[in-house]
Formats: C-alpha cells, structure tokens, sequence
C-alpha cells in the first residue's frame, strides 16, 4: 500500500525534485487519468454487468488498511512542502502540519496498535491485516518519510528561506554581539526556571512529559557531594519558545532566529559547575494520547475527564525521537527507559519538536511569501436585506461555503437572537469552539438576558476536553443548561435551533453543518452551513435535541437523516437504489465526498453499485479502505484527494436518482464510528438552487488538475495535472473567485 515510488528521497536531489514537480504540472507529463464526468448509460463505455454472488465482497484484498491509508494522506500534506505553486511560508507551513498529523497518528492510532498487541488482542481488520504487520509496514514508512521530511527542510526549506533573509541561526555562526546576547538570555530566562536531574538512586529516571522537549547529558567528573557524574536529564522550560528572535540591532537585516536547544547546547556547562559536559543530546518522547472513560462506570463525565487529562501527559511511550549525533549507549539506555525497541526509535538531523517552529508565522511579516489574504463573501440574501437576520431568512434558505464565504452569519443569528426579546428558547451544540468564542459570548448573553439557552457540549472531542470544559463552566455560570450528551455516543451533529415567538405564534428557525462552530477553523477549513426556517427541518432538529436532552423513543423525521438511528441505513437504500436504475438501463451516478472511508457495508454497497454499472466519483480526502479500479468489483469508482490551501472536510452525497437528484449535507463522515457511535445529522438541500450550486461545486472538483490526487488499485496516489493544451483548474481557487468578495 506504500507508495514509495511516488515519494521517494531518491535521486534527483530535493530541489530538483520541487522544480521537477512543478514543470511535470506544466507540461502534463506523468499524469494520472483524471475522473471524468458522466452519467453511466449503456451506451457510454461504462461496463455494466449483474452483480456476481460468486465474487466475495468480503475478501481481504478488497480494502486497504486503515492506518496505512491515514499515514498516506500525511505523506500527501509533506508533498505539498515541494509544491512550487504554494508561496514558501506555506510550503514551511505544511512541513510542520505533516509533524502535527505524525504526532497525532502516533498518540492515537499507532497507540491503539500497541494496546492490542500488549493485551494479546490483536483483531484483523477488513483488509486481514494484524497489527503486528500493521506496525512493522508503519515503522517502514514513517522512517522513509520522517528522514525526507528532514531532508526537505535541511536541503529545500531553510536554504529558501535564506535567500529570502529569514535566516536560522546556528551556534557556529554567532557572532560575538550575538553570543553575548544568547549568553545573558541564558543566565536571565533559561537558567532560572530549568531543572537539571542527575541520574543516580535517589534521583532514578524521571517521568517526562508527552511530546516536551528534553536533553540527556553525558558528564564527567565528581560534584560537590563526591558523587561520580554519569547522566542526567535536562526538560526545557515548556513556558518558553522553541525559536528566539534575535533583536534586529545585532544583525544585517532581515528575520533572525535562533534555537531554544541550540542556547542550552552552548551552556550546558553552566548547569553542572565543576563538571565536565561530554555531551548535551536533545530527543522527545510520544505518549499514547488517547482517553478512555469507562461508560458503564461514569456517574460525572465532567469529572471523569478531568482524571483522564491528567494521565494524557504520562501514558504508555509510542515513539522516541532523538538527535541523529546522540551516541548508541545513550540511546539505547533511552530506549530501555520507554520500554521501546528500535522499530519505534527515530533519528532527526534537526530540531526534534518541530511543531514548535510554527513560532515563526507568527513573527515573520512577509505577505510576498504567504497566501494573499480575501475578504470572505456574503450570499445575496444577506447582503440585500440589511434589517434583522431572522427576516433574510425566512425568505429563503441561505447555504454558506465557508472559508470562501463569510462565518459572520452565523456569530450574528445568535448575537441578534440573544437582543431579541421574541426569541424565546435557544439550543446549540458544541464540538470544537474555543471558551472565548463569540458563538460562546452570544450563548451567555442570551442566558443572562432570560432565553431559555441549552447547550449540548461534546466534552470528548479529541485533543479540545480541556477547553470544553471551560466553556460548559462558563455557560453554567451564566445560567444556561449545559448537557453532556449521551455517555456511550459522542455527540458530532452541528446544529442551532431557535424558537422565535411571531405574529402571536412560535416559529423556528435553525443552522445545520458540516464543520464546527469556530470562527478560526471557519476561516481553515471547507465547510458548509445552511441557515433555515423551513419547518419540517426545524421541527427535525428540535427532535434531535429532544433525544439528547431528555430520554425516550427514536422519533420520527420528516426530512434529516441522523445516527446511529437512520442514517447508515438510508445510504445504504440510496446506494442501492442507484445500483436498481443502472441495472434497469438508467441513469445512475453517486458522488460522495468525505474526508474519510472505512465502514465496510457502505464499502460493499458501492462495489455491488459499480458492478450494476453506477458511475461513482468518491472524492475522500484522507483515509479510504475501499480500492478503485478492480476489475469485476470496481471498475465504476473513481477516487480523488484534494490537498490545498485549505483543509477539505465538507461532507456531501449526491444521488442521480433516475432525474430526481437528491443531495445531503452531512456532518458524518463513511465511518463505523459516525455511523453507529455518534450522534450525526445528515440534512438534504430543499431548495433546488441550492442543490444544483452544491453539485456545480462537486463537478469542480472532479475537473481539479492542479491539487488532485488519483486513487490507483495499487494503494498509490498520482498527481493530476493538466493534460497538453488544457488549462490548468484549482478548485479552491476556483471557489475564491466564485464566492469570496475579494481577493487581494
């Protein structure tokens, strides 16, 4: 499933490579074939065919692995760091992201591979893969792309960034004003609150904390209490940044920086006087990350979590990640530190935390090596009636794409609704938002000002607890409800609901999407979101909050669909349906787009759909277990990543439905989990216009040739480009010019 031979750290060298890319784009060379647009008739080449019992659909060699295909989208974010076409800052940017994602996939999935092969376990997945072949086959490629990663910023990046006067600097390039300074910084920031720790009986190996930033020292000589030096463990202050700019007056222009770790390499000495420094290491430690609470002992989620957090810092090691120059005794006493072996032991020739590197998009202003900065848009709707929100919508449903259109919309329903002394009762949930949103403040407003506010807050979204928590403290102390959904099903749905007293009658109004309600994300990533007073819908949004909120009966909708209740079911039936107007001679199409596939039924349902003759577009930016192209099974199924500017996660269906198209927004993705753990809303567009601009907008994404990548049978991504004499078509830079107001 590796696909190696696409990411190589082979010959050409790195910059060749990136120019390579770039003029390969151009010219249209190594293409891979590109998703067509069309409806499969007898007639259009599409090779239909009754579904064939005798093929087993739950053969091994049908999916892919899980982890292995997660692991390959990281690699398609490490790519883009070589892509010429993104400005440089942001090519640095994606570097940085590929180590937050590694550290993540680490923390959590590798973590859960190692759990059950620790607890004797192991379970086979769909694709029949163990997880001891699983971790061999992770190890393998997470070291290749780890040392390209490095290689990339050593060889591509910095040297880049150099010629563009944002310059790194390393120690034996100090100058003698800039050793002074880095000296006095020293003594007055870094010695003060660092804690060295001597290695010997009563100081025994300390607990470090998951992902800090750590040196282990080699030392010499005898200390004032005639102990012999051996070792000790040197944890950099985590209050302070891994990258110091240099004041600008100590250098010839430009953005300076230099490294935390390079400051404490230079004065190791002067934390163990008398002793002499043999050598000063930097390395760090993953933890697995993940939390678990017990639903069937749970009696305070809230404070059940709060445990778990504390833990989160000091779980089981998964990864140890040392400088590539630390000699092997020390490693392997590391090694056996962790309890890890060296399948888990990365060597880096550069910093070992690079996250923390993001730093510097913060401190560095140069607009001629970022994105141009846009003015999100605003639907007609809004913009022509400039009075109250509630009456914009009522006139129409209004659906906005964020980051191309404007977030605001939805910060100002609730602004205005927490004013309004008609709006009687306000419901929201929270997945991932921030305490000091303005989703928040208006929420406390609200209740501060008598509506009836509750709020289901998802305490368990992964790596957010924390902040969760806070704000339910916040709402609490305002006087709104705060409920923690349903302990087993992590609630995922975003949804608003407002009860609005007019004309003597209650009317409801709601917001359904598919990302979060987090004004930062909003501007990050590809969402949709539908403002709606139709009341079928509200009233199907209401229920929903009903069933979180209180205890009873699934109740029936009129028109969303939601798990763990219908939802997986109803795809299924629409899947099928397809697979029923093919097989009859008509004309049949899906297209899905999510950022992830996995569950296997749903999985099935389109292999059986392709073989009946539907022609699928899955459009999938992460992980996808189902394999395109396979004769007899699905040869029908096409399968793209788009990786860009901004991170993909609309959830969209699209069905042909023998003329009468059907397309559903979602905040599920084809999971196991979305479908039967969580608690998700899938909401159809009504209003034809809508529709049909949803299903423009999945058109161009099947014609991107420029951040596209192909699903091969293989497990391998190619990269689209344009074919001789075809323009080239970005569909995210497509939306900005169809949507955004203006960009600069």
């Amino acid at each position: 499933m590796s696909d190696n031979k696409n990411l190589s750290v082979e010959e050409p060298p790195l910059e060749q490579e990136a120019a390579a890319t770039d003029d390969a784009t151009k010219s249209g060379q190594n293409q891979a074939p590109r998703a067509t647009l069309r409806i499969n008739q007898g007639k259009s080449g599409v090779r239909r065919r009754k579904p064939d019992d005798s093929v087993d659909l739950d053969a091994p060699d049908l999916y892919f692995n899980r982890e292995l295909s997660h692991l390959q989208f990281n690699i398609r974010v490490l790519e883009q760091s070589l892509d010429a076409s993104h400005p440089l800052l942001n090519r640095m940017l994606f570097l940085l992201i590929f180590s937050n994602n590694m550290d993540e996939f680490f923390e959590i999935r590798v973590a859960g591979l190692r759990r059950q092969v620790a607890f004797d376990r192991e379970k086979s997945g769909v694709d029949g893969m163990r997880p001891t072949e699983v971790l061999k086959e992770i190890s393998r490629i997470s070291h290749e792309q780890v040392e390209r990663q490095y290689k990339i910023l050593n060889e591509v990046l910095i040297p880049a960034l150099e010629e563009r006067q944002i310059h790194f600097i390393r120690r034996d390039q100090w100058t003698a004003q800039q050793t002074a300074w880095v000296e006095d910084f020293f003594n007055n920031e870094i010695l003060p609150v660092i804690s060295p720790i001597g290695l010997d009986p009563s100081h025994p190996f300390p607990r470090l904390v998951n992902k800090s930033l750590n040196f282990i020292v080699s030392l010499e000589g005898k200390d004032a209490f005639g102990r012999e030096g051996g070792m000790a463990i040197l944890p950099a202050p985590r209050s302070l940044s891994r990258l110091i700019r240099f004041p600008d007056e100590l250098c010839e222009g430009g953005d300076n920086f230099v490294f935390l770790s390079s400051m404490i390499h230079a004065h190791a000495e002067l934390l163990f006087p008398g002793m002499k420094v043999k050598g000063c290491y930097q390395f760090r430690i993953t933890r697995n990350a993940d939390l678990t609470v017990d639903s069937e002992d749970v009696s305070d989620l809230a404070s059940a979590l709060r445990g778990e957090l504390l833990s989160r810092r000091y779980g089981d090691a998964v990864r140890l990640e040392v400088a590539d120059n630390c000699p092997d005794e020390l490693v392997t006493f590391l090694l056996k530190q962790f309890n890890l072996t060296e399948e888990e032991l990365y060597r880096v020739n550069g910093p070992v935390n690079l996250n923390r590197m993001m730093a510097v998009m913060g401190q560095v202003k140069r607009p001629d090596l970022e994105y141009a900065p846009f003015t999100p848009g605003l639907p007609k709707l809004l913009r022509k009636d400039e009075g109250s929100i509630f009456n914009a919508i009522r006139q129409g449903d209004i659906l906005l794409h964020h980051p191309y259109e404007s977030f605001s919309p939805v910060e100002d329903l609730l602004r205005e609704a927490a004013s309004d002394p008609d709006v009687v009762a306000i419901k929201q949930t929270l997945y991932r938002t921030g305490p000091d949103s303005n989703i928040v403040s208006a929420l406390v407003e609200a209740a501060r000002n008598g509506k009836e506010v509750t709020v289901v807050i998802e305490l368990r979204a992964r790596f957010d607890e924390a902040d969760n928590l806070t704000l339910a403290s916040r709402l609490q102390e305002a006087g709104a409800i705060v409920i923690y959904g349903v302990v087993a099903y992590k609630t995922h749905a975003k949804m608003m609901h407002l009860l609005r007293r007019e004309n003597g009658r209650l009317r409801h109004y709601a917001h359904l999407g598919t990302g979060n309600y987090h004004a930062k994300t909003a501007r990050l990533y590809t969402d949709y979101g539908l403002l709606t007073a139709n009341q079928e819908l509200c009233e199907d949004v209401h229920k929903v909050f009903l069933q979180l909120c209180g205890m009873g009966q699934v109740l029936n909708m009129h028109k969303l669909l939601h798990a763990p209740f219908t939802l997986h079911k109803r795809l299924v039936e629409m899947i099928e349906r397809e697979a029923e107007y093919a097989t009859a001679g008509k004309k049949a199409r899906i297209v899905i787009k999510t950022n992830s596939i996995t569950e296997p039924k749903l999985i099935k349902a389109m292999y059986k759909a392709s073989q009946a003759g539907v022609s699928i577009d899955l459009i999938v930016r992460g992980t996808c277990c189902l394999k395109p192209g396979i004769p007899e099974v699905s040869e029908n199924i096409r399968v793209r990543s788009i990786i860009g500017r901004f991170l993909e996660h609309t959830r969209v269906f699209s069905f042909y439905n023998d003329g009468k198209e059907e397309v559903y927004c979602a905040s599920a993705d084809f999971m196991e989990r979305n479908m039967f753990h969580r608690v998700e809303t899938c909401f159809p567009l009504l209003e034809p216009r809508l529709a049909n601009r949803v299903r423009k907008d999945l058109e161009t994404f099947l014609l991107d040739n420029c951040q596209s990548w192909e699903l091969q049978s293989d497990g391998s991504y190619l990269l689209n480009s344009p074919a001789e004499g075809k323009d080239e078509v970005s569909v995210q830079e497509t939306m900005l010019a169809a949507y955004a107001e203006k960009v600069s």
